[in-house]
């Protein structure tokens, strides 16, 4: 009967009972990577303004500045290495915020852009906006 060595017995503890199989592990690497990906999508001011250790900062500004295919794959394999080190669960959030921001700056656009076709098209338009927006400068619109 074997045993087994001390490592995977502490494995076990900390994983209470059971350790992750090595797909789990896997799509957990591919979900940090991921999320490095978005990390590295955001504009400048965005990344700046997010709280991560300095190691996983400097590991995407250096993915940032690779141009290689094989080069990026790789540093983005090292940025999930990383990654593993912080606490993902800000960073999602930041990603997300800025997606969702983005997400609504589009709908108001669309909506914008359905409102001056509408006025562009119909006289009653004006009407049904007025109704819409009460604290609306009927005269500047007019002009």
């Amino acid at each position: 009967m074997r045993t087994r060595p001390a490592s995977a017995a502490a494995d076990t503890e900390e994983y209470g009972g059971e350790r992750p199989s090595k797909t789990q592990l896997k799509q957990q690497a591919h979900e940090l990577q991921t999320l490095g990906l978005a990390l590295a999508a955001l504009p400048e001011d965005r990344f700046a303004a997010i709280v991560m250790p300095e190691r996983l900062r400097e590991a995407i500004a250096e993915y940032r500045r690779t141009r290689s295919h094989e080069g990026r794959r790789r540093q983005m394999q090292y940025v999930g290495k990383c990654m593993r080190l912080a606490d993902p669960a800000p960073l999602r959030e930041a990603v997300a915020a800025y997606q969702l921001g983005s997400a609504r700056e589009t709908l108001a656009l669309h909506e914008v852009e359905r409102w001056r076709d509408e006025l562009i098209a119909d006289d009653g338009a004006l009407d049904r906006w007025v109704q819409a927006h009460p604290d609306t400068d009927l005269q500047r619109l007019r002009s």
